[in-house]
């Protein structure tokens, strides 16, 4: 006979059990919260550091307020800014603002609305309501009409909702930089630390700081915007660094981010930052030539070059592209030594043989001779054509020698370089030693944009090719995208009989949150207005927020052609200052920030055009010439 057991013995083990799951489960919740609160204390705590006194912040809670371009009226354009404010709070100006009557004006050049004067079309100024006022960005995008025929006279060219999208988008890639890696480079989204693997190695140079700050001002991210100000007011400097840094990417990040902030707010710390950091790279200018190095010790002032390129030379796109940084940088401290400086690498560029009119893309530095016969409108050249274009416009139109020299080039590029694919996508190949690549960059899908900008500022013969190529090299960095399983383009991609858009090579397969062919988007929108890039653009923002972001940031693609890609684990501060930016101006009115009166610098920082913009804040008188140097 089989003994008799009790029927509540199980009913006690089983609530024995779930109790102690139960009590686990509530440990293990209390303990990952106090963890993520330990987090943002610390982080809390660590940004505070790093700000400065009450009494200095509120100074500048004033200098924002009252210097922000979205907080002048329209008669204030007349006047030149200063970089002091009165007492008035955010919220009475924003009172003052929703009672004003803007009017549009239509510039001369790309057909944009702005503010300051009577509209051309007879059509009526806006009266905005407060809530408009509270979120208009730089240059007032909320407050614009446009006198477009493509647009259609007095309809707001502001997509609200899809813009809304993008500035999420910033915020959940700063707040986590700020969580795990503030002060330092760069984010790693996955392992949630510092990023010490980037150009700007493990040295707190805040590069993400500095890189991003002026897309947080133009979206009015205003709290996030002031923690970024007051720590590079207390804590960048590169007096300590004893490291060999790139004297192209330390340009075109820290003293172009610095030289946009200044223009913004005339906040004199931004100029004295961009010009401590850029006397940092001068002695990289010490060569026979002129022609600078691409590394200098910031410390002890030792330049040098690669080692692998062309028998040590200087690469065409990085000393290429120093000139519309400097130039600005002496025309605001009044020193001419910057603008002496990139001067000289023009005219070694002017007067140098040029191979078929090409620009090999290696120099050396001390014989003033070209290495290999390597041209590209992709790595190692591209910006260098950018920057000839961009200071004429900088310059008011002026600078006729840049002009000249951009348009030698283009057209020695559109004959020797720019091709048609058999099923009609325009692309522009590598050249190596005569021999075409049939391969493009994805750095040189910024192109379209470039061609179409010359072809809208000065119409003459070549106008339509132009603005045919540029739209054409468009398209096909566009199509480079749409053949991807992840809608992202690879960073090469080439064109044979078996392939065309398309990568071949593995290490060729990757993205890495690049911004060239969303800026390109943008300035065709800006000249054209034909919604298809505003559509291709919306497309590229479904890709990022599908296969790039993950919880605590974004990372770049190891293949774009896989289903479900590994990621890198890398947030590019380039991604703050460039992709977001463009994505966000796409979704804007071209009075934010117009064409015809900046121009971006190849990191995306708006720099102002002389005698077109009351921002461009140049120094009262120059320096003596024996105080220049």
């Amino acid at each position: 006979m089989c003994p008799k057991t009790s029927k509540t013995t199980p009913v006690l083990l089983i609530g024995g059990i779930v109790f102690v799951i139960i009590l686990v489960a509530i440990t293990g919740v209390t303990l990952i919260n106090n963890i993520n609160l330990s987090n943002i204390i610390r982080l809390n705590e660590k940004v505070a550091s790093d700000s400065v006194s009450a009494n200095d912040n509120q100074i500048k809670e004033l200098n924002y307020v009252n210097n922000h371009p979205k907080n002048l009226n329209a008669k204030q354009l007349n006047a030149t800014p200063t970089s002091e404010g009165d007492a008035r709070s955010l919220e009475q100006i924003r009172k003052e603002m929703s009672s004003m009557v803007l009017e549009p004006k239509v510039s001369p050049v790309i057909g944009r609305a702005a503010h300051g004067s009577s509209p051309a079309n007879g059509s009526k100024p806006l009266n905005l309501p407060p809530a408009a006022v509270a979120a208009m960005p730089l240059g007032g995008g909320g407050a614009a009409t446009h006198n477009s025929v493509a647009s259609g006279a007095g309809d707001s060219l502001i997509d609200y909702e899809k813009r809304a999208q993008i500035v999420e988008m910033m915020e959940h890639a700063w707040h986590n930089y700020k969580l795990y890696a503030w002060g330092k480079n760069e984010l790693r989204p996955l392992s949630q630390r510092p990023h010490s693997g980037s150009i700007f190695g493990s040295y707190d140079l805040g590069a993400t700081i500095v890189d991003g700050l002026d897309t947080l001002y133009i979206m009015g991210m205003e709290k996030e915007y002031k923690e970024g100000r007051d720590w590079i007011e207390r804590k960048f400097s590169l007096d300590n660094i004893s490291a060999e840094l790139s004297v192209f990417e330390t340009n075109i990040r820290f003293v172009g981010g610095m030289l946009t902030l200044y223009a913004f707010t005339g906040d004199p710390m931004y100029k004295e930052k961009a010009q401590n950091i850029a006397d940092k790279l001068l002695p990289a200018f010490q060569t026979p030539t002129g022609i600078p190095y691409a590394l200098v010790n910031t410390k002890t002032g030792n330049a040098k070059n690669y080692g692998w390129a062309s028998g040590s030379s200087s690469i065409l796109s990085e000393f290429g592209t120093l000139h519309l940084e400097f130039a600005y940088l002496s025309d605001i401290t009044g020193n001419p030594l910057y603008r002496e400086r990139v001067q000289t690498i023009r005219q070694v560029l002017k007067e140098i043989e040029k191979p078929k009119g090409l620009y090999p893309n290696f120099l050396n530095p001390k014989t003033g001779k070209w290495g290999q016969l390597h041209m590209s409108l992709g790595a190692l050249g591209d910006s260098f054509y950018e920057y000839l274009l961009k200071a004429w416009l900088q310059s008011g139109q002026t600078d006729e020698e840049a002009r000249e020299m951009y348009d030698d080039a283009m057209l020695a590029i559109i004959d020797r370089m720019v091709r048609t694919s058999p099923n009609g996508l325009t692309y522009v190949s590598d050249l190596k030693f005569d021999r075409l690549e049939h391969k493009m960059d994805h750095l040189a899908c910024f192109s379209g944009g470039l061609f179409a900008l010359g072809a809208t500022t000065r119409q003459n013969e070549l106008t339509d090719k132009y603005m045919e190529v540029g739209k054409g090299l468009t398209n096909t960095c566009h199509e480079s995208y749409i053949r991807t399983p992840t809608q992202l383009g690879p960073e090469a991609f080439r064109f044979s009989d078996a392939a065309e858009a398309r990568a071949l090579r593995s290490q060729e397969k990757y993205y890495i949150l690049r911004p060239e062919t969303f800026e390109s988007y943008f300035v065709l929108w800006r000249l054209t207005h034909d919604q298809k890039y505003r559509d291709w653009g919306w497309e590229a923002v479904q890709a990022l927020e599908k296969h790039c972001r993950t919880a605590h940031g974004y990372c770049g693609l190891r293949n774009v052609y896989q289903q479900e890609p590994q990621k890198d684990d890398v947030q590019q501060s380039f991604f703050l200052a460039e992709t977001l930016k463009y994505l966000y101006l796409l979704f804007s009115d071209d009075s934010l920030l117009p064409l015809d009166e900046w121009v971006f610098n190849t990191e995306a920082h708006p720099l102002p055009i002389k005698g077109a913009n009351i921002y461009y804040r140049k120094a009262a008188s120059p320096l003596p010439a024996s105080n220049a140097s």
